[in-house]
């Protein structure tokens, strides 16, 4: 068994790898350009999706995609000059719609969820983190009995995979949430779900617990690999070489060109969501909140109200287009009209999707050395510790907790 393992990326989920291969017993290595949990798990809406089986593409998308790419308000955006890069993935996005895969998917994504809890615990913990997480529930929102009447399916869907809900009309709803907008007709309680205040915070708490075990973080920016015989012997940085015995590549977005150099090609988008930040709000949320009118979420975190939303289709490192931003902030003054204020702070971060809404999670395919952990799309804070449990129980040659055959990286 190999005794030291080198995990590239430091967000939410290769920190998680890192400290299950290192309560294993492994020597482990971070390495990551920047600070620990700084790129898509910094801005994320907060909530563990416990709830979240119900994939990205569904039944009908595909009568409805051409009309969302050109309505301004739309939560999906897509830049025309990514178009030629992005049609492969769209059109695998499409054949994962049909009813009977997203029944399969969705049975894949809750046998992820279903172990959210154990994969996180111990490393909250050890971490003594639990300041940074809160069991207060989320609530869907609906404006009309039509959007109601249409998320049917995907409600039945959650509910078939052992989801808790309640359905409530507007006032059962408000008088939950008094801040909520007099718009909301209907709403469904999902009691379970927990949440972070604070993602950055929790990640970098993790962080700090896998360097006072021993762990050590690395700046550097990954470039490529030397491979040799058995699979790559050293990693390739813009600060030099750095041998290694094991590979775990968790770099988000970014693993697609580092999975292709090492012979496997995914079809992983940058798929940019945008928050915006309300400080010195007057009142506060009790529960993470979800449009499903508007795709917008809200959460009271740590230094303020959160409104994240919108899913933009564009190169990972093309600059952020804070009109989005603006547009959820108006989202969020509709739905909550105690509001105050224009938001202290606007946010973009590319979160990694794959085309069927499940995450890589597996040994290379090339090279017995190498294990791939991302693709995560929204859920990359949720499914974070039960990846990492994964790998790790991959990495000593266990059994794994969770069949990883629809997960297989040679999938495409």
């Amino acid at each position: 068994m190999a005794k030291s393992v080198t995990v590239i990326g430091a967000g939410i989920v290769g920190v998680c790898c890192a400290l299950h291969l290192q309560r294993e017993g492994f020597k482990v290595r971070l390495v990551e350009k920047g600070e620990p949990g700084m790129k898509a798990t910094f801005g994320n809406s907060g909530s563990f999706g416990i709830a979240s089986c119900v994939p990205f593409a569904m039944p009908g998308v595909l009568k409805k995609v051409p009309r969302m790419l050109f309505d301004s308000t739309s939560p999906l955006k897509l830049r025309w000059s990514h178009v030629p890069a992005a049609l492969p993935w769209f059109l695998r996005f499409i054949a994962a719609a049909r009813p009977s895969r997203v029944e399969e998917i969705a049975a894949a994504r809750n046998s992820l969820l279903v172990h959210t809890h154990a994969g996180y615990a111990p490393l909250i913990e050890d971490a003594d983190a639990q300041q940074w997480v809160k069991d207060d529930g989320l609530m869907m929102l609906f404006e009309s009995e039509e959007t109601f009447r249409h998320a049917a399916y995907a409600l039945d869907l959650r509910r078939r995979n052992g989801v808790h809900m309640d359905i409530l009309d507007g006032n059962e709803a408000r008088q939950m949430e008094p801040a909520l907008s007099p718009r909301i007709v209907k709403a469904v309680s999902l009691p379970d779900v927990n949440r972070t205040i604070d993602p950055w915070r929790l990640c970098e708490a993790l962080a700090r617990d896998f360097v006072r075990r021993g762990g050590e973080i690395v700046n550097a920016d990954v470039r490529g690999f030397e491979i040799g015989g058995e699979g790559p012997t050293k990693i390739v940085t813009d600060r030099g070489p750095l041998d290694v015995e094991t590979v775990v590549l968790a770099a988000g977005v970014w693993s697609r060109p580092l999975a292709k150099q090492l012979g496997t090609s995914v079809p992983l988008e940058a798929e940019r969501g945008y928050h915006v930040m309300f400080a010195n709000q007057e009142f506060g949320l009790r529960r993470a909140l979800v449009s499903a009118d508007r795709s917008v979420s809200l959460a009271h975190m740590h230094e303020g109200i959160r409104a994240t939303g919108v899913a933009e289709f564009a190169a990972p490192d093309a600059p952020a287009d804070m009109r989005i931003a603006d547009m959820i902030g108006r989202h969020a003054k509709e739905l909550v009209p105690a509001l105050k204020g224009e938001p202290a702070s606007r946010w973009m971060g590319p979160r990694p999707s794959h085309p069927d809404s499940k995450p890589v999670i597996g040994r290379s395919p090339r090279h017995s050395n190498v294990f791939f952990a991302f693709g995560h799309d929204h859920l990359g804070l949720t499914m974070a510790g039960i990846t990492g449990k994964l790998i790790a129980e991959l990495a000593t040659g266990r059994p794994t907790t969770v069949d990883l055959a629809p997960f297989r990286p040679d999938r495409f």
